[in-house]
């Protein structure tokens, strides 16, 4: 398929031909699931820990004794139950993560570009370069691209410039292609790539 190629000024620099194998496939949901789930699960720290009845500290006699209260019978006053004392099937520290294989993730990201390109969210950008690290200047040419909330993709490495740029501006991530993931793809409501990145990808999954 072709997809007309703008520059960072809005002004059209050609078509580029995309690949079927990488921006056209037929959306798998359950694939774009599991690896967004997976990829979530491998941030989260997991250092959430509360004390149990063994790691409170307080006294070990019995409460009060066993007959002639009226009351229930009772030993340890570190007893969930009580005021102080541990508390019952509370997190432990622990690695949320979990496999996922290699062609799973890379398939899912395939799938994430056909549905930015499904959805015609995509836009592909002559060259992300600036000439100064100017934040307005950038905010301009954005807001003749129509972005509002976007994921930049460059190619191996960003521009320093465009990258500083973009960093103060809301809404707006900046990836070197390495850094590519189907959660940021699908968080973003437009995904632009530059050539080099598009190339980059294509040769990634050919």
């Amino acid at each position: 398929m072709d997809i007309a190629v703008t520059k960072l000024d809005g002004s059209a620099a050609g078509t580029l031909a995309l690949s079927d194998a990488v921006f056209g496939l037929d959306v798998r949901d359950d694939l774009l699931a599991r690896t967004v789930r997976w990829q979530l699960a491998k941030r989260q720290q997991g250092t959430h820990q509360s004390q149990g009845r063994a790691d409170v500290w307080r006294t070990g006699a019995k409460m009060y004794k066993q007959k002639g209260t009226g009351r229930a019978r009772h030993s340890s006053a570190r007893a969930p139950q009580f005021r102080g004392g541990g508390k019952a099937h509370g997190p432990v520290a622990r690695d949320h993560a979990h496999d996922l294989p290699k062609k799973v993730r890379a398939l899912a990201l395939r799938h994430a570009l056909s549905a930015k390109m499904k959805s015609a969210s995509v836009i592909v950008v002559d060259d992300l370069a600036l000439a100064e690290a100017k934040t307005k200047v950038l905010a301009g040419h954005f807001d003749k691209l129509g972005l509002t909330n976007a994921l930049i993709i460059g190619g191996a490495e960003v521009d320093v410039n465009f990258a500083r740029a973009a960093s103060n501006i809301a809404n707006i991530d900046v990836l070197p292609v390495q850094g590519i993931n189907v959660y940021d793809v699908l968080r973003r409501n437009t995904l632009v790539l530059s050539k080099a990145a598009v190339a980059a990808l294509e040769e990634r999954f050919k």
